[in-house]
């Protein structure tokens, strides 16, 4: 495969690299003034994720339905694109207790690029093609490619590499008709226009991907019945934080009161989806287990299933 991306000319021409008009005297600002213009022009990152929300919904149903079948979502990014991704892989998790391999990010440079810039490998797409090989990239994947511009080389021949070995690709951007989306099976594309520091897409494009990745999770997750109405009900217990919460959770989601509460979560093993299908539908540890086997850890179809005829 051949190495994508956009002419010298062509960068210069995308909407994300233009200068902003409305603060083309950031340094000559008041502190005050300074965050009025970048507060202002965040506000505008929320409409642009707005108007994607169709092919948002259709990545929902794509990562849902591959993660349903044993598949993994595995985002690719580099420099900003990369660390949104990372942080979005490494909370999945402990807020949803599936395994860390369930949702995956291979990042340019490396993990060591999270902390220190490796702008050099944002082109290597030799390197690009080796990271993604490594996750052997298959029918019931979604490989999710991550760029503001559309054009770095590494997520583009990542993306192709993927979907060339059978996997379901999206590319996730600020600017349409890039080589990312030509990529991809589809794109979701947030047009946040120019940045208020030019070119620096940490900014707006980076917020926007944020909560791109984040509707994309927990969609996905919510779709898989891994949580429970509003409530985090997979949250695992491992320090008193998180046991009150888990406690509070069973509380609101079955009305039982704390001492209940409490006590069925140290029954199930310090396990909340068990504790709160052992309270929902009045059933044992090991019916609630079971129960949970049989939904594929769906918890609503769980308690649906435990409760007596």
């Amino acid at each position: 495969m051949k190495p994508t991306g956009k002419t010298k000319s062509d960068f210069r021409r995308l909407r994300t690299e233009r200068t902003n008009a409305a603060t083309y005297d950031l340094d000559q600002k008041s502190s005050v003034e300074i965050a009025r213009l970048i507060n202002g022009e965040d506000s505008t990152v929320a409409l642009a994720v707005r108007r994607a929300l169709p092919q948002i919904a259709r990545a929902i149903d794509l990562v849902a339905a591959g993660l349903r079948k044993g598949g993994r979502l595995i985002y690719v990014g580099a420099g900003t694109s990369g660390r949104i991704a990372a942080l979005d892989a490494s909370e999945c998790s402990p807020t949803f207790n599936v395994d860390a391999r369930t949702v995956q990010f291979v990042m340019a440079g490396g993990e060591k690029a999270l902390a220190s810039a490796s702008e050099a490998s944002e082109d290597d797409t030799q390197l690009a093609r080796k990271e993604i090989a490594k996750r052997k990239p298959g029918k019931h994947d979604v490989v999710l490619g991550i760029a503001s511009s559309g054009g770095t080389p590494f997520t583009v021949a990542a993306l192709e590499f993927a979907r060339h070995r059978g996997a379901k690709t999206i590319a996730l951007t600020c600017n349409r008709n890039s080589p990312l989306e030509r990529a991809a099976d589809f794109a979701i594309v947030t047009e946040v226009g120019a940045e208020v520091l030019a070119g620096s897409s940490r900014m707006k494009a980076g917020t926007a991907h944020k909560m791109v990745l984040n509707i994309i999770s927990t969609g996905a997750m919510a779709r898989l019945g891994y949580v429970y109405g509003n409530l985090m009900v997979n949250v695992v217990p491992k320090n008193e934080k998180l046991t009150q919460r888990a406690i509070a959770i069973l509380e609101r989601a079955t009305g039982a009161d704390h001492e209940t509460a409490r006590r069925t979560l140290e029954a199930s093993g310090n396990r909340t989806p068990i504790a709160l299908v052992m309270l929902a539908a009045g059933v044992s540890r090991s019916q609630a287990a079971a129960a949970l086997r049989k939904s594929a850890g769906h918890v609503r179809k769980a308690i649906a299933i435990a409760k007596p005829a």
